[in-house]
């Protein structure tokens, strides 16, 4: 099979057609699935349905994209697991970390600079980063068997996959840091401004 042509005139090629799923998986997610500020809209978040089937589509689009054989698909049940507990795991952490900022906004910004305390918050975030760790060992240790039988054509789908997937997570970070940015720079303005004393 080849991959950057199609085998007959006018029939779409499997990067092709792959690249296709997944641009319009991330379109279709992104903008939810990083609506993270507290005081977004209802309509702006993803509900656990919404995270489920996301978390489906990208199971789907990643074994439509491998072309499993009969033989590899015995080893494809516990990747499957591995994607849908790394999914799970990090949907309650984004809930988590919501919840938190919501807890904040209704408290002054005086009150959470002088409650804030530095050693839970670096507590707070390595649990996360040990969790995100063990879900990451977990789904390398479920792909290992299914990667080793693998033919180059299906590593290449699948590196293209990933490589088009970090883009993407990368794009998304860097739009949210720039948009953190123009936060804090509104925060450190809005501090700056002095206090209006009784007319």
């Amino acid at each position: 099979m080849r991959l950057l042509g199609g085998s007959k005139p006018g029939r779409p090629t499997v990067l092709k057609t792959v690249a296709a799923g997944v641009t319009a998986l991330f379109i279709a997610a992104s903008p939810l699935a990083f609506a993270e500020e507290p005081s977004a809209g209802a309509s702006e978040r993803l509900t656990a349905a919404d995270w489920e089937a996301l978390t489906e589509a990208r199971i789907k689009l990643v074994k439509a994209a491998l072309q499993l054989t009969p033989e590899q698909e015995k080893d494809w049940p516990a990747v499957e697991n591995a994607i849908r507990i790394r999914a799970m795991d990090r949907q309650a952490r984004l809930a988590t970390i919501a919840e938190r900022a919501r807890e904040l906004r209704d408290r002054s910004r005086i009150e959470v600079l002088r409650d804030r305390n530095p050693i839970e918050f670096m507590q707070r975030r390595a649990d996360r980063l040990v969790q995100r760790a063990a879900d990451l060992n977990r789904l390398a240790e479920a792909w290992q068997p299914l990667y080793q039988t693998l033919q180059p054509d299906q590593k290449q789908r699948l590196a293209f996959l990933a490589i088009f997937a970090i883009r993407e997570l990368r794009d998304a970070a860097e739009e949210r840091r720039v948009r953190s940015e123009d936060d804090n720079d509104d925060e450190l303005s809005a501090s700056l401004k002095p206090p209006v004393l009784g007319r």
